[in-house]
């Protein structure tokens, strides 16, 4: 028999439009392996969210390898020693991933092509990191001429079918999943996730179905928390259940605003092309001024981060965000911008707090949108909002139309009405905060220390 083939799975769970799979079915025999790397000091923890998702996505993967004849492989430890050991094995001559833009996984991949034979393939993202480039042919630091130079490239090339693969003819020894212990046991907090999300390669397709019966009003509805507006397959794009040029092809022709989506689309590649040229972008300011600015420390500042974590600040949208993101893992687009500078700014708290917490409680916590959706907030990125526009959480509330999702999440308000449940002031129900800063006193603060950073 054909030597067989290793394919090195990472965030790119799917068996359609997956050149790594593609290319090594072409090949003969393929051997299917996840690696579990992230306990070294080189990588970065995934949260307990990711965690969560990353179990049901593995296990809907096996099941779909079964169904056509394969099956999956679990290993645990550093991935250029676990593959290494598994060609010896297996006799597998030959590692196909897909290139990943992390600069743990970026190590790692330098690392196994040192002991493996590896063919890396591009289908994280619409366009090849560090592909779009000026005229100059210098990488893009800011999103907007970056958009229209992609854009130019567009469409995507058509998606890849699944394959049909090969069994080697003796498969190797694969770890338990169970064994992992990805799940939340002592509590299981998981509840409201599992009832909110089907991941795995079945559930993305479901979710981008019913998105593109809708997409063509995306504009409209995308900044109504109240409205399920917005695409929801983040957690599908960020484990690789379903590639960006699916989701473009599905999406392109719908019509109507589906435009300012794929603009969307645009910004996840912009957030890799980003992270692809400042790799520690998650941990460090990109303007370096930022690294004088006075954030708040100690125990005052400590408690009002634990308030903003429990959705306890006395604001409620931002109280209503924070809320859904602990239950769901998941949290609307407009209000992530809502929650974030508030954190920043209103409570002059460093954004790489924010960052870490959001790593930890999301489901989609991608390390280059997550790192560069909070720098924009800061003001701090390459690309970003200025640090003086501070966005007023008692008017956003009402100017998109908040008030359900209010309800939904903040169920000590829910009996107000809608022009007090935005800010309920002397109406504020027992067992609901008071403000845990006021706006004027949290805007004036932060200009402050902008002030301060600034010299002035």
């Amino acid at each position: 028999m054909t030597t067989p083939t290793i394919v090195w799975l990472r965030r790119d769970l799917r068996l359609a439009d997956q050149p790594a799979f593609h290319a090594a079915a072409q090949r003969g025999p393929v051997i299917p392996v996840y690696v579990l790397d992230d306990d070294t000091p080189k990588h970065r923890r995934m949260g307990a969210a990711s965690r969560w998702w990353l179990h049901h996505s593995l296990a809907s993967l096996d099941a779909d390898l079964q169904a056509a004849g394969s099956r999956l492989i679990l290993r645990r430890g550093k991935s250029e020693d676990v593959l290494a050991a598994l060609a010896a094995e297996t006799g597998a001559d030959m590692v196909h991933a897909l290139h990943h833009v992390e600069p743990w996984w970026r190590n790692a991949e330098r690392a196994v092509a040192k002991v493996l034979d590896l063919t890396l393939h591009h289908g994280m993202y619409l366009a090849p990191p560090g592909s779009v480039l000026t005229g100059g042919g210098t990488p893009f630091k800011i999103y907007t001429p970056f958009w229209r130079a992609l854009q130019e490239r567009m469409p995507p090339a058509p998606p890849l079918p699944a394959p049909k693969l090969m069994a080697p003819a003796a498969w190797p020894a694969s770890e338990r999943l169970e064994d992992w212990s990805l799940l939340p046991t002592k509590p299981d907090w998981a509840g409201r996730m599992r009832a909110e999300w089907t991941p795995g390669e079945g559930g993305a397709a479901e979710r981008l179905e019913t998105f593109t019966r809708c997409a063509a009003r995306y504009a409209d509805r995308r900044n109504l928390p109240s409205m399920l507006g917005t695409s929801r397959l983040s957690g599908h794009l960020h484990f690789g259940e379903v590639s960006p040029a699916q989701v473009w092809h599905a999406v392109a022709n719908a019509g109507g605003s589906v435009d300012v989506f794929l603009g969307e689309l645009g910004w996840r590649d912009y957030a890799a092309n980003v992270v692809h040229q400042f790799p520690d972008y998650g941990a460090r300011s990109y303007k370096e001024e930022f690294d004088h600015l006075p954030w708040r420390s100690g125990p005052e500042a400590e408690a009002d981060l634990k308030a903003w974590q429990q959705g306890r600040t006395g604001y409620p949208i931002v109280d209503a965000g924070m809320r859904e993101l602990w239950a769901t893992g998941w949290m609307h687009n407009r209000v992530r911008m809502i929650v974030a500078s508030f954190l920043i700014k209103h409570l002059l708290i460093d954004w790489r707090r924010g960052e870490e917490w959001f790593w930890d409680t999301l489901v989609d916590a991608d390390y280059a949108q997550n790192a560069v959706n909070w720098q924009w907030s800061a003001g701090s990125g390459v690309d970003a909002n200025m640090f003086v526009r501070i966005m007023a959480p008692l008017t956003q509330s009402p100017k998109f139309d908040a008030a359900g999702y209010i309800r939904q999440w903040v169920p000590e308000l829910a009996r107000l009405g809608d022009a007090e449940i935005h800010d309920p002031g002397l109406l504020r129900p027992r067992g609901y905060p008071a403000k845990i800063v006021e706006h004027v006193e949290g805007r004036a603060r932060a200009l402050a220390a902008h002030a301060a950073m600034k010299g002035g």
